[in-house]
């Protein structure tokens, strides 16, 4: 039987990679590693390997190509003229329609700050670190997590009744659901301030985060009292939010909330 030929070192996977990859590979080998590649393109570095992986890159192809001209070329190799000369050519990812796509944020977000001393100083603990302290705590929910108890929103209430912080929160729901113009002092103070409107017939409204200016709001409700409707609502942070909203005559009763965002902040902070 004849021998079977060795595959050279251009052949097999290597031929099958995307430009994305194959630039990137000059790249490596020019002396750079994929986390200096990542910080040149301002992405993860995990983005990356999936160039090689799962053939994604294909918006990076023309920054890396402005990169790989530029090394070769005997420009400057220092990460920050080569992320200034690719910011330049990142293309933003399209959607299927052809259009930019949008990015998604984190649902669920949490901050802390470190506590510092009368002189400034950070405050050191039993362990050697700094102590750090609540300051913020922010979660949304579309309709189907609502739909499904909106879990990712009780922590930021749990937040807010423990270290005695405030709660604002913006509702999605249907325009014609709103009691109240989006002008009216009783429901958003000033002409249009905290109200968002969307294409799709829905609407935004913010509560409670009104903080300084004339004809501002409520500075956020009590942690403590917003937890107590929680809890009355059997932890259905949506059940407590739709029940003030109907309450305090701000929308129709039976109003389906399609969008929440709470936030939760120290006043101190």
């Amino acid at each position: 039987m004849t021998p079977r030929k060795k595959r050279g070192a251009d052949s097999g996977r290597r031929v099958q990679r995307n430009e994305a990859a194959r630039l990137t590979e000059q790249l490596l080998d020019a002396g750079f590693n994929k986390k200096q590649v990542g910080e040149i393109l301002g992405r993860n570095p995990s983005l990356v390997s999936q160039f090689f992986t799962k053939n994604k890159g294909a918006s990076m192809v023309e920054a890396l190509r402005a990169v790989v001209q530029e090394v070769q070329a005997g420009g400057p190799r220092d990460i920050a003229s080569l992320k200034a000369l690719a910011a330049g050519h990142v293309q933003p990812r399209l959607n299927k329609s052809g259009y930019k796509a949008r990015v998604r944020g984190k649902n669920r977000v949490r901050a802390e700050k470190t506590v510092k001393d009368r002189r400034g100083r950070p405050v050191i603990g039993s362990d050697g670190k700094p102590v750090k302290a609540w300051s913020s705590s922010l979660a949304r929910a579309g309709r189907q997590h609502i739909a499904s108890g909106a879990s990712r929103l009780r922590p930021v209430v749990e937040d807010a009744a423990q270290f005695g912080g405030k709660i604002a929160f913006t509702v999605r729901a249907r325009k014609g659901a709103f009691k109240h113009d989006a002008g009216r002092i009783t429901d958003s103070p000033g002409l249009r301030r905290n109200v968002v409107q969307r294409r799709d017939g829905t609407e935004e409204r913010a509560y409670a985060d009104n903080r300084g200016g004339p004809g501002s709001g409520e500075e956020g409700f009590d942690g403590v009292e917003f937890k107590a409707w929680v809890d009355a609502a059997g932890g259905d942070v949506t059940a407590a939010v739709q029940k003030w909203l109907v309450d305090n005559d701000r929308v129709e009763p039976g109003t389906e909330i399609v969008g929440l965002e709470i936030r939760a902040w120290a006043p101190w902070a």
